[in-house]
């Protein structure tokens, strides 16, 4: 692979993972370079420098990074002002709630890609519970430390996106029912340039095609044709 003097991010079409990554150097003005692959048929020189064979992988010079998390603190770090809390407490617990998000992409997934009705509704617990718990923290508004754009609100941003699509292929009140606030902070951050800058044009209908091609019950509600 040629060096670049840019960062360059190694993606999945679909990754929200990635997103998070491409949101933070969106969020930072970085000039960056990105480069899909298939995860289905990785190529060989992906393998060689992901030790985890899966993206996000960002190339800085001759060096490697992987996992979204650890990116961006990175890009945080060398790109200021700083996107997390100068207090060494919050900014523990951002990276914490971080974490936290990074449990409801799964849960996510497994609701996109689920078999059976009782697969579907055990990711649907999964999610209302988690749902819940963000909306006990949320006290401040419009992001989730007050006014200003964090981390966090990047790591979750993915998320809102897909489920502000799934709602719209298939009724989802169930997501925001008892959560206002969550319901809000999605709200706001669907609008912010660099979440709606952060997936390819045809996003989309790309991840409704994935989603009928995977998990049977699934996409029998949110697929393309039902």
């Amino acid at each position: 692979m040629p060096t670049s003097t840019k960062p360059e991010l190694i993606s999945f079409k679909l990754c929200p993972f990635v997103q998070r990554s491409v949101i933070t150097l969106l969020e930072k003005g970085i000039d960056f370079d990105i480069r899909y692959i298939d995860l289905a048929e990785p190529p060989e020189w992906f393998l060689l420098i992901s030790p985890l064979g899966k993206v996000p992988v960002l190339k800085v010079a001759d060096e490697v990074l992987f996992e979204s998390a650890v990116i961006n603190d990175y890009l945080d770090e060398v790109n200021p002002p700083s996107l997390h809390p100068a207090d060494p407490l919050a900014k523990a617990q951002n990276r914490a709630w971080i974490e936290f998000t990074s449990s409801l992409i799964i849960d996510q997934y497994q609701l996109m890609i689920a078999d059976s009705e009782q697969d579907y509704k055990s990711a649907e617990q999964a999610i209302q519970l988690k749902l819940k718990q963000l909306e006990s923290k949320l006290l401040t508004a419009p992001y989730f430390n007050g006014e200003e754009f964090s981390l966090v609100d990047a790591a979750i941003a993915p998320v809102f996106m897909r489920f502000e699509m799934l709602d719209r292929w298939h009724d989802m009140k169930w997501l925001y029912q008892d959560n206002p606030k969550v319901y809000r902070w999605q709200q706001i951050l669907l609008q912010r340039p660099s979440v709606q800058g952060s997936v390819v044009e045809e996003f989309g209908d790309e991840l409704r095609s994935y989603i009928t091609n995977q998990g049977a019950f699934a996409g029998s509600i949110f697929g393309i044709g039902v």
